[in-house]
């Protein structure tokens, strides 16, 4: 995990040098190339080697995923989304720079994934390079993380109901893990009968792993989480955890893990890093 955690981290210094105007490419790098667990690359990266694709071939996608994820970030943070001031534990983009330049950077960390993508795939065909846009504009769009974005926040201080809950869990978190798994596979080469198993498996564990995030918003610690906790209570955020309990939050976490498990099996994949990513969403989520 950490030669691919190295892997992406070297070429996202790479793909993204200050320019003028300095001060967004600085921002932009600022929260890239902050740390995290780079774990929706990782995902892609895993995937596409254990389908025999080559690794340097997915490192593009693997690279406009995590801007992607990390844009997410930085408006999530914004004082008109969650108002947070700290991430990754370090100042919010808007912190350190200002809530102008934040916006811009989230912005152009959208675009220039996708010009990564195009400018950078020189091994891939025209075909798989228009999959993977396609995929990239399903997962950031209207139908994806800004669906889930604005019914979590339509929904703060009301009582929702299940499906809702998990509407806001599909598209806030898990789209960006069905993203990373299927642009795995198209790097690949899979059949689209392949990619759709590999979106059920994106979808369990996306979902896990934003319950285990509302347990650990109860449950953890700033030194662990490297952002403020207890917010999603105070905010009165539609949560697994605020609708169901912590026990019962847990139990659901395993359930998925345990699905995920089933379908790693099914597919006779062996891969010690899917294995090790299930294993520490587990632990995590353990009260």
């Amino acid at each position: 995990m950490k030669q691919y955690i190295d892997l992406v981290e070297k070429k996202l210094d790479e793909y993204i040098p200050v320019k003028y105007p300095e001060e967004i490419y600085e921002s932009m790098r600022y929260s890239l190339l902050a740390g995290g667990k780079r774990l929706r690359p990782i995902i892609c990266l895993e995937t596409c080697k254990i389908f025999g694709g080559n690794i340097e071939d997915a490192l593009p996608i693997a690279c406009a995923i995590e801007m992607l994820h990390v844009q997410s970030l930085i408006h999530d943070d914004l004082p008109c989304v969650d108002n947070d001031d700290y991430r990754r534990g370090q100042l919010s983009n808007h912190k350190a720079f200002s809530e102008s330049t934040a916006v811009l950077a989230g912005d152009a960390l959208i675009t220039y994934a996708i010009q990564t993508i195009i400018e950078k795939s020189k091994n891939l065909s025209a075909e798989k390079i228009l999959k993977l846009i396609e995929l990239y504009t399903n997962a950031a769009g209207v139908n994806g993380i800004i669906a889930g974005q604005v019914v979590d926040i339509q929904s703060e201080g009301k009582k929702i109901d299940k499906e809702t809950l998990e509407y806001i869990h599909t598209h806030k978190t898990a789209d960006m893990f069905r993203f990373a798994f299927k642009a795995g596979g198209v790097v690949a080469g899979l059949p689209d009968e392949m990619l759709e198993i590999l979106d059920k498996l994106g979808l369990k564990l996306g979902l896990a792993f934003q319950i285990c995030d509302d347990i650990l918003d109860e449950t953890s610690t700033f030194e662990e989480m490297g952002k403020t906790l207890g917010k999603d209570e105070a905010e009165e955020k539609s949560t697994y955890t605020r609708l169901y309990g912590l026990k019962n939050a847990e139990c659901k976490v395993n359930c998925l893990l345990d699905e995920c498990y089933d379908i790693l099996k099914k597919l006779n994949l062996k891969s010690e890093i899917f294995e090790d990513i299930i294993a520490s969403i587990k632990r995590k989520a353990k009260i």
